[in-house]
């Protein structure tokens, strides 16, 4: 099991396997899933140096998609939803998101709350190019400071 596993691995670390991998697990980690993209993006970026912005790129794409599948479940859930709870610290929440509109889903990259807060915007039927772009910005930035960070920390 173990050989099969390491295998599978070094394949996925390609560079033509590489990228696709790398998109898929950012794709699944902007979902409401608890998967990090970041182990995944790191390590590809250890192994092919070559490919800092590409693969920056193709993680952004990835998890923007993701959370531009958040905002769709949730604006999904609403239509499906006739009301939703009318506890206060709710309503609050709610009430913030809806003042801060869009701008909100530049917190998409925080970790536990940033993939449900894509679902509410698209709950609360904010704009969804507004929140898409909102979402690239936030997670761009995140995989720039992220990625520079460990690869600083962790030179070759």
């Amino acid at each position: 099991m173990q050989a099969w596993l390491q295998s599978l691995l070094t394949l996925m670390a390609l560079p033509q396997f590489g990228l696709s991998t790398l998109f898929v697990v950012a794709f699944v980690s902007a979902t409401l899933l608890p998967l990090g993209s970041e182990p995944a993006l790191f390590g590809l970026l250890k192994l092919n140096p070559d490919l800092f912005w590409p693969a920056l790129l193709v993680a952004t794409v990835g998890n923007t998609l993701g959370g531009m599948v958040d905002w769709g479940m949730g604006y999904a859930a609403r239509e499906a939803h006739d009301k939703y709870s009318k506890s206060r610290s709710h309503l609050k929440a709610l009430d913030y998101l809806e003042k801060l509109g869009p701008k909100a889903c530049l917190l998409a990259w925080l970790p536990i709350v940033g993939d449900p807060l894509c679902a509410v915007a698209g709950w609360l039927e904010l704009p969804f190019w507004p929140c898409t772009f909102y979402m690239a910005v936030g997670k761009f930035l995140r995989y720039l400071f992220m990625t520079t960070g460990l690869l600083w920390f962790f030179p070759h």
